[in-house]
Formats: C-alpha cells, sequence, structure tokens
C-alpha cells in the first residue's frame, strides 16, 4: 500500500518536467505493477516453536493381528434321551426292570442305602413258555414273579435267594430315559468310547443312575 502512494506522488511531476523541456512532448508510459495489499508473513522460530509446545501429537496405534476362530468340535457322543416303554417290579430286597428297547432284565439289588449293586441279563422268555411255577408258594402280601421275570428268578437261585419274593405285582408303563456315553481321548486325539451311564425313572419317579464302570445303581434326588 505504500509502495502505491509513492508512485501516486512522482508521476505529476514526471509529466510536468516533460511539459518544461524544449522540443516535442515526450510521453512517458509507467507500468505500475500493483502490490497485493497482504504479504504472506515467514513465521518466526518462536511463533514455530509455540506451535509446536502446543500440538497434542496421537500416536499411531501399533498393528496387532487377531487369530482368525478356531472351529472346535466335542469328540464326545452326544447324550441320548428320550422315553422308553419298561417293565417294573419291586422285590423284598431290589427290583427288576425290563428294558423294552434293549430286550433287557435289569437286576437291582438294594443294600438299604439307596443303591446297591446292578447285573443285566437277557429277556430269554418266549411265549408259550411256563409263566410261572405252581409248586411255589409265596408268603402272604407277596408274589411270585412270571413271565420273563419270573424265569430269570427261578433259574437262578442267586438272584432269587437275594431278592426274595415280589412286594408288588409287575406293571408296566413309559419312562423317560437318558444315556451318557462314556470314553476319553487317546494319545492320538483320536475318541475312545468307553463305559458310560443311564437314568432311568421308576413308576412313582424315583430317579436312578446305573453306571457301567462299576456295575452299580444309585438313587438320585
Amino acid at each position: 500500500m505504500r509502495s502505491r502512494i509513492i508512485l501516486l506522488l512522482i508521476i505529476p511531476f514526471v509529466i510536468l518536467a516533460a511539459a518544461c523541456q524544449s522540443g516535442p512532448p515526450t510521453m512517458v508510459v509507467l507500468v505500475v505493477t500493483a502490490t497485493p495489499e497482504t504479504a504472506a508473513e515467514t513465521p518466526t522460530l518462536a511463533e514455530v516453536q509455540a506451535v509446536e509446545s502446543t500440538a497434542v501429537l496421537t500416536p499411531t496405534p501399533a498393528f496387532t493381528e487377531t487369530p482368525a476362530p478356531t472351529a472346535t468340535t466335542d469328540p464326545r457322543p452326544p447324550v441320548t434321551t428320550g422315553q422308553i416303554q419298561v417293565a417294573e417290579q419291586v422285590f423284598e430286597h431290589g427290583r427288576l426292570f425290563w428294558i423294552q428297547p434293549r430286550q433287557q432284565i435289569w437286576v437291582m439289588f438294594d443294600d438299604g442305602q439307596g443303591s446297591g449293586q446292578w447285573s443285566v441279563y437277557e429277556d430269554t422268555f418266549v411265549d408259550g413258555e411256563p409263566e410261572s411255577d405252581p409248586s411255589i408258594v409265596p408268603p402272604p402280601d407277596r408274589y411270585q414273579p412270571t413271565r420273563g421275570f419270573g424265569k430269570l428268578w427261578r433259574n437262578n437261585t442267586d438272584i432269587q435267594n437275594r431278592l426274595g419274593f415280589a412286594i408288588t405285582p409287575e406293571f408296566g408303563y413309559v419312562s423317560n430315559y437318558e444315556y451318557h456315553p462314556g470314553g476319553a481321548l487317546d494319545a492320538q486325539g483320536v475318541w475312545q468310547p468307553g463305559p458310560g451311564f443311564h437314568i432311568m425313572f421308576s413308576l412313582y419317579n424315583e430317579k436312578f443312575q446305573f453306571n457301567e464302570t462299576d456295575g452299580r445303581w444309585q438313587k438320585l434326588q
């Protein structure tokens, strides 16, 4: 702005001086380049230091690789659940269960502590065979087992002596059932099946567990 004012003051004097000289007038052409009103100013060292001291630098986060999820598969066989047809008869010192899907008779010897030995026998009774032995007369309020239960009970004196006589008739119903397979992984990571356990219910909804590991049963709460 200051240089523009100086040029405006000089121009009249140049023109006047040219007019006073002898000879033809001389035209003076001045080419004036405009000066920007505002010139960019170079920041001082103090200003740069002041800006740097107040700047907040955000650190670039280090890259962390997230491992891809690894699919895991439980090698254990699933628990089998469902309902099965059973027959039950309560004895003086245990019970007999007939398991329809397996065609087996399960013998429960009761030790009086809500547990005991458990044995499994195939049901070999065939229709047309004798269902009972008329020569065996049970005490009052006791029953001789019949059909498959009776055949096993009469032919196995150990079962007969340990169970005693039946204290209820034989009755059939549908029970909830579970089988929990056992086993373990071998050194190669392959599942090797092993003994598991069964869960079954009595007619009065008593819950029993039958362990294949030690051949024992227990009443669950």
